[in-house]
């Protein structure tokens, strides 16, 4: 049995204290990040798996059982403090951190073995170049466009979504709610609004390969651009199934009317 010191997680911790010039502290704990209370109404402090206070920055490292059944991981026969078992669980809780870390002004990036070079058990093969590479793309200050996904992906887990692997790897993403499949594409601030919303639209027909009318489509746009995006009009979007968000410039979602 590994420990933690050996385990990827610690790896992709080390190399986010290269890219960033600064020591993490592992398992750091918030008293505002709390558990769901327990049989005596304790509730405990829930760690993320590093925070670097130097940038405001936490990283969570994701394996797969964060995105996927796991019966070894997540004991399907036992039930957790919140009366679920420990997958159902682990989602609840990876979602309060997705919701509450950002809302503490802190910045959030979540990191899964399919970002760096893994095999297809989602293993690490360890390669420290290539790694060290991508983590340093992931953890530079974000554009506008991440913070549009970024806020959009916790509205969509505090209403119930679940983001899974898009199905078209150019999809910016991807969530599924019970049988309902949103398929979305994200814009952020931009000088050519009017060219980017049109892209945009094009990115999502091109999307549109299922006759599913359970699948919808989500064009998600700042405010700045939502003149823009309303220039198709609502019968065009309504008849393709095309909603459009605003993510406005204090982090809120709004569904524009159809």
């Amino acid at each position: 049995m590994g420990t933690r010191d050996d385990s990827d997680e610690a790896y992709v911790v080390g190399l986010c204290d290269q890219a960033l010039g600064e020591t993490g502290l592992p398992q750091h704990k918030f008293d505002w990040l709390l558990g769901d209370p327990g049989a005596g109404g304790r509730r405990v402090r829930l760690p993320v798996d590093a925070y670097w206070p130097g940038h405001q920055l936490v990283i969570e490292y994701r394996e797969l059982q964060h995105d996927r059944p796991v019966p070894h991981f997540d004991k399907p026969d036992r039930l957790t403090v919140s009366g679920v078992h420990r997958g159902e669980q682990r989602a609840l809780y990876d979602a309060r951190r997705d919701t509450q870390i950002p809302a503490h002004g802190l910045r959030l990036v979540v990191i899964r073995p399919a970002d760096l070079d893994a095999d297809a058990r989602g293993r690490l093969r360890r390669n420290p170049e290539a790694d060290l590479a991508v983590l340093k793309k992931m953890l530079a200050r974000r554009s506008d466009e991440e913070r549009v996904t970024n806020v959009f992906r916790s509205w969509l887990l505090a209403e119930g979504w679940t983001p899974v692997d898009p199905t078209d790897r150019w999809t910016d993403l991807e969530a599924v709610r019970g049988d309902e499949r949103l398929i979305c594409e994200a814009k952020g601030r931009t000088s050519e609004k009017g060219i980017d919303a049109d892209i945009a639209y094009g990115q999502l027909l091109r999307r549109m390969t299922s006759r599913e009318p359970r699948i919808r489509y989500a064009l998600v746009v700042p405010s700045s651009s939502v003149k823009a995006a309303e220039r198709v009009p609502v019968h065009v979007r309504t008849l393709l199934r095309i909603d459009v968000y605003e993510v406005t410039d204090d982090d809120t979602v709004r569904r524009l009317p159809a």
